[in-house]
């Protein structure tokens, strides 16, 4: 079995890119306010921790993009006897890039509203000892200069409550 923290985030990347669910949730949500809004290839959702600026230099990263990692464990032994019983913090961060600020200053907001619908939709048992209880937390960035000419991101760090023997 993968390590937790890797099992963890690989869970959080099938719930957006089975059935291209975070493509279909973006786009619908573009539909409802009529604006069209890139979509999120499931290609561009990545498990991995891979700073913006690494990301720029690799060629087969383009924006937007989404990269999941686990960024923290606590072992609060909420249960006695079970060797790991606490949270495990996963963190998305969502990239955009635009030639026009407006732009992906008004994306970023689509996207991470797609990204928390999927995780609201998903609140419960998620399998191997994990339960997600739908806390989430979103730290937006303001935009500067890169990518295509601005880019713009946002942190959704959300806990999962883990029991294991």
């Amino acid at each position: 079995m993968a390590p937790v923290t890797l099992l963890a985030a690989q869970k959080v990347a099938a719930l957006l890119t089975v059935g291209d669910a975070l493509t279909q949730q973006i786009s619908n949500l573009g539909a409802e306010n009529g604006t069209e809004i890139p979509t999120i290839p499931s290609s561009q959702i990545l498990v991995s921790s891979l700073p913006p600026a690494m990301g720029d230099l690799n060629a087969q990263f383009t924006y937007p993009r989404l990269c999941l990692y686990a960024s923290g464990v606590k072992n609060q032994q909420t249960e006695k006897f079970r060797s790991l019983s606490g949270t495990i913090s996963i963190t998305a961060e969502l990239l955009v890039s635009g030639n026009l600020v407006q732009n992906v200053d008004e994306w970023i907001h689509f996207y991470v509203e797609g990204f928390t619908d999927i995780l609201r939709q998903n609140i419960g048992d998620w399998g191997d000892g994990m339960f997600f209880s739908g806390v989430y937390e979103v730290e937006f960035q303001p935009p500067k200069a890169g990518g295509f000419g601005f880019v713009e991101s946002a942190k959704i760090t959300c806990e999962l409550n883990i029991s294991l023997n």
